[in-house]
């Protein structure tokens, strides 16, 4: 299939596609016009390669990563990676839940236009601010 069909069966920009083409993470073979041409599973492979970005793995990641999904075959490294990232992505959750949490407090203090909005520090924080001011 050529870029442009393979674009709107993927759901990216041919853009990206040629970006994923220059680092190595999808491959196309030229016609004698030039044109770049992509076997049917690279829908398929576009997808995955859109669902480890939105992971936020790095396209060096992905690169070195994909073999292994691609074969199906699992080695001490690769596993070794994958917990690394997922230990990475479980740490970014707990900062943004934190974040909302936060974001949450502000926003039930600020119900009105005259409560004036002030920062609300961290729980912990706002803990040890209370526990210091008293006699």
């Amino acid at each position: 299939m050529r870029i442009g069909e393979l674009a709107t069966r993927s759901g990216v920009s041919v853009r990206a596609l040629r970006y994923y083409e220059e680092q190595g993470l999808l491959a196309a073979y030229r016609s004698d016009s030039g044109q770049r041409h992509y076997p049917e599973p690279a829908a398929d492979r576009v997808q995955l390669i859109q669902m480890l970005y939105g992971a936020g793995l790095s396209s060096r990641t992905i690169a070195e990563l994909l073999p292994c999904v691609e074969a199906k075959v699992s080695t001490p490294e690769s596993r070794a990676r994958l917990a690394a990232e997922r230990d990475r992505i479980d740490a970014q959750i707990t900062a943004l839940t934190h974040t909302r949490d936060r974001l949450d407090t502000v926003i039930a203090h600020c119900g009105t236009p005259d409560s004036g909005c002030a920062w609300i520090a961290d729980q912990d924080v706002a803990a040890e601010a209370s526990y210091s001011a008293a006699p």
